[in-house]
Order: C-alpha cells, then structure tokens, then sequence
C-alpha cells in the first residue's frame, strides 16, 4: 500500500499554522533529524538525474478501526468513504473496540469473530499493521459479568483458554498487542488470582504465539500524574520476568490542550526502560476537555485554529524522542469518535484545520521527495525520511526500505 501524495493542498488552508512550541524549535528540528532520518548512498550513471520519493514511513502515524466499519451495520459509501480516507492518512491501526473480550464473547457460551476477522483482512490486503486492543481489561466494571461469578479455578482456566485461544488464532497476524489494560488503575484478575497472574497471561499468550509482542497500556502518565507509578509497575512486572515487549501510553487525559514540559520529560523517563514506546489513544481536545462532557459541543474558529496548533505541537515532541515508535489517534471522523471534536474530519469529510495541519506535518514536513544529480564518481546522498522509498534514474526505478537500524542505506541503479 502507497500513501497518496499531499492530497489537501496548503493553498486550501484558510488558516496558517504557526508553532506554539514552548519547548525550543531548534531543539526539536535537530532531534527529529538526527533520530527520523537517514541517508540513501545511490550509485548510477554520473551526471544523470535521480529522483527520491517516499511511499510510507516507518514511524506509525495511525488510528483507531470503529466497529460499526467492519460489521455490515454500516451503508457501504460511508464504510467505504472511511477506509479510503483512512489510507490516504494513516499507516498503521489499532481495533478500538473489536478485540475486547466483552465485545467478542458477551455470554460464556458465544464467540463472535467477525469484525477483528474483518479488520485483519482489510489491514493485511493495505499492508497496515494493525495491534490488537485488548486481550484483557483487569478494570472490574468492564469484566464480564459470567466471569466475574465464576470461581477462582474455573476463573483462571478460563483465562488461559481465552490467551491460547486468540494468541493461536491470529497467531503472527496482529503487529502487537496490549495484555491487560489499564492495571495501574485496577486489576480484577490480580484480586482474584494473585500478583503472578499477569506473568501466567503472558506465558500462555506466548505459548499459543511466541513471536507476539505484548505491550502494557495505561493512561494519566503523560501528564505526569501517574509517571512514576507506571515506572515501578513496569520495573516490578520486568522483575517478575513477564515477556513485555513495548510501553502502551495512552494520550488523552488532557484538557482542551496539554503541557508540553510534562509530555517531554514523560517520554524520556519511560524511555530509560529501554523498550520501544507506542502513543496508543491520541485525542486533542481530551478526556478533561468540556468537549469530553459534552459530546455534541462544536468548537469556534479560533478552537479549531488552537487545536491545530497543538496536535502539531504534540506530534513534534513525540516524533523528536527516539523511543517513540508510533502515535494512534483514537477516532478521526467525527461520526465515529470517542470524543467528536478531537476528529480530523467532520460528518460530512469536510477537513479540519488540525487535519490539514497533521497532513503538512506529516506529507510534507515529514516527507521525502528530492531531485539530484549523480557527481562525476555516479554518486549521490540523500536525506530521507526512515520507511519506504521510490528511486528512479530514467527508466530504471528500484524500491527501498531504510529503517533507524539501517541509518545508512547503499543503492545501486
């Protein structure tokens, strides 16, 4: 799957977007090149001229999959306006709801596949990678009730046979996924079973998949109010030798806006825990917004200019920290969002000043696409963005993928 070019072009921007960084620009700048990009060493013939283009990045720029998409509950055009508005916007996914245990088995003796099946087959015929949200959610009130009654043996059986179940199922199809959701702030199953049982989870998941990825998810850590907890629970969990593979950290526990100093020194804490970073549920305006309150609210002008600004602020911070691989956006259209007025686009696809800003950031700022000469020796560099790349010398043209491993990538025309 390619990315179509800068589709909304900035001429059609009512509003110029100029940073609010508080954080130093400079600083930033520098980060970004220094983490983000590398270089194409390409050989041809001297003095002819190559050109560089890009076709996705490595860095996941994505968003959540709704339901009702993927379920036939939905009329085609809008279903089908969604994903073509999805790919032409995102490089990565996440089920929002579909993988959850209480959506998949409501009642103990029924299992309904279909949506994730769905989503897995759209995502892999796109080249999406897709993570899987969530195996288990240990927060009692989402905890089915017919297995709350079941007692602690038949509890603990029933969770293995849950983790063998999808981790075999979808073995080496979803690109991660996130084990227990939201432990810092309850944890049936540990209540139930002891400290051990979020080991016991991951063992049985690996053992029915033992390539999968598991991450943690949690929220309020951005912010800094829950930063050192998640710390120590991380520590204590990696003590306890439970396979985690990545820091879910969910990005919507701001207000209208967020601060930048708390986002920034969050990041780089987590990241001495040497394991890859996600931004799993990105909202802006957030949970502590009026617009979390009030759903059916609509911003001014002057928001919408606000919330530009900030979305491309908060995507700067985490595109410049090395540890972060990856920010989902929790919904983008306005009739299937969680919070309707963090969308990129509204009911009628109209785009957002934030979603033109996100396109300029990402397809433009964030964007390889270079013409240059071969010197006399039949060599060029080129700086570009890590992911994949289209180089073309006349008639001859060869795709490349060059990663943070890579940093420099030889080619040969």
């Amino acid at each position: 799957m390619r990315f179509h070019p800068f589709v909304y072009l900035l001429s059609t921007m009512s509003v110029l977007f100029c940073s609010s960084i508080t954080i130093g620009a400079d600083q930033l700048d520098q980060a970004i090149s220094k983490h983000r990009m590398g270089t194409l060493i390409i050989e041809g013939p001297a003095g002819a001229e190559v050109d560089v283009k890009q076709l996705r990045h490595s860095f996941w720029f994505g968003a959540a999959l709704a339901n009702q998409m993927f379920s036939g509950s939905k009329n085609s055009p809008s279903a089908e306006k969604y994903k073509s508005v999805f790919l032409e916007n995102f490089n990565a996914a996440v089920t929002e709801n579909a993988l959850k245990w209480p959506s998949m088995q409501r009642t103990r003796d029924r299992i309904d596949y279909s949506v994730v099946d769905a989503m897995l087959r759209w995502t892999e015929e796109h080249e999406i990678p897709l993570r899987g949200h969530n195996v288990f959610w240990g927060v009692q009130k989402f905890v089915q009730d017919w297995v709350q009654e079941l007692d602690d043996a038949e509890l603990k059986e029933t969770l293995r046979q849950r983790a063998l179940t999808i981790a075999k199922r979808y073995r080496g199809r979803f690109a991660e996924y996130d084990l227990n959701n939201e432990m810092l702030h309850d944890n049936f199953y540990e209540r139930r079973l002891g400290p051990n049982i979020t080991k016991e989870m991951a063992d049985w998941f690996r053992e029915g998949d033992p390539n999968a990825v598991l991450y943690l998810n949690d929220y309020d850590i951005l912010t800094g109010n829950r930063l050192n907890d998640y710390v120590k629970q991380i520590n204590d969990f990696l003590g306890q030798g439970v396979a985690i593979g990545g820091i879910g950290v969910q990005g919507h526990l701001h207000g209208d806006s967020f601060d930048p100093v708390k986002l920034k020194h969050s990041l780089e804490a987590l990241g001495k825990l040497n394991l890859p970073i996600r931004i799993t549920e990105f909202n802006l305006p957030g949970q502590r917004s009026t617009f979390h309150r009030q759903r059916q609210s609509s911003m001014t002008a002057e928001q919408e200019q606000a919330k530009a600004k900030a979305i491309v602020e908060y995507y700067r911070i985490c595109f410049a920290n090395p540890n972060v691989d990856g920010i989902l956006m929790w919904g983008f259209w306005e009739s299937a969002c969680w919070i309707p007025a963090s969308a990129l686009f509204k009911k009628d696809w109209t785009p957002t000043p934030a979603a033109l800003a996100y396109r300029d950031l990402v397809y433009r700022q964030w964007w390889t696409d270079e013409s240059t000469k071969f010197d006399e020796h039949g060599k060029t560099n080129v700086r570009v963005f890590y992911g994949k790349h289209r180089v073309r010398c006349g008639n001859v043209e060869t795709i490349v993928e060059i990663t943070p491993k890579d940093r420099v990538l030889t080619v040969q025309l």
